[in-house]
């Protein structure tokens, strides 16, 4: 991918693998009706222009085309439809997790704790300039002091709330956005289908700072991930080191639960 592309992020997980096919096709579809508007105008502009019809037609209706210019678009709508209801169930509902990230957002950082493997949380705050090290290929308004590190391939479910105003959590690459808002949890899902580091951005207006807490996400292999956790004080559960082999499911939902919740207010971040 280029360094400045003007389209949609590369893929990482199977949601934006759908959300990019889904955008794929209506494109053509767009460029299907504006090609087909364009040619309509100019024909009608040239066919029946005031020099080529010196008597204007009297036509009131015509059967065929009123029943074609209702039915087509109908017809269109639903191709549209069926896909998009397919793509919002399937992010909508979370498959059964590997793990847990629980995400808070603050004004103006976000703090992470992995519930599934002991005492592990940080919060993690954007680089400022003269902490940036290109040399490791940090970037400006990008880069955090701790990234969040995850597994590939792992279902991941964020379950996401504010300790202030209205947050959005949003990584482009990963094809997730969901607020973070007081009292509630939110919850959303990923699995990253490659290693790589992936970035995104508070996505709600929420004052001074908001343009200045990113989210900056670290995928490794489970091996990398493990020292990492033990590295952080925290524990490895039996259950996540024996699903290392084990393909993890993402296309039948654990349940048909809501995916918001409401939630005592958490305490104020300092």
């Amino acid at each position: 991918m280029a360094s400045w592309p003007i389209g949609l992020q590369d893929p990482a997980t199977p949601a934006m693998e759908h959300i990019t096919a889904f955008h794929d096709m209506l494109l053509y579809i767009i460029t299907g009706i504006v090609i087909f508007v364009t040619a309509l105008m100019l024909y009608v502009m040239v066919r029946f222009n005031a020099k080529a019809n010196p008597v204007p037609s009297t036509t009131t209706h015509n059967v065929m085309l009123e029943v074609l210019w209702t039915v087509v678009p109908v017809v269109i709508l639903i191709v549209i439809a069926v896909p998009s209801f397919k793509l919002l169930f399937f992010e909508a509902r979370n498959p059964e997790p590997d793990m847990i990230v629980r995400v808070t957002g603050h004004q103006w950082n976000w703090e992470y704790e992995y519930p599934d493997f002991g005492d592990v949380s940080f919060t993690a705050n954007m680089l400022k300039e003269n902490e940036i090290d290109a040399s490791k290929g940090q970037l400006r308004l990008l880069s955090t002091d701790a990234p969040v590190v995850l597994p590939v391939n792992k279902n991941i479910v964020f379950e996401v709330r504010s300790s202030d105003v209205i947050h959005a959590f949003a990584v482009p690459a990963f094809g997730i956005k969901i607020d973070a808002m007081t009292g509630r949890m939110n919850s959303t899902w990923a699995r990253a289908t490659k290693t790589g580091t992936f970035y995104g951005q508070c996505s709600e207006i929420c004052g001074k700072g908001h343009g200045f807490m990113p989210i900056e996400i670290k995928v490794v292999e489970q091996d990398e991930f493990e020292d990492w956790i033990v590295a952080q004080g925290g524990t490895i559960p039996e259950s996540f080191r024996a699903s290392e082999d084990k393909e993890s499911e993402v296309l039948e939902p654990a349940s048909s639960d809501p995916v918001a919740v409401d939630l005592p207010v958490p305490a104020e971040a300092h």
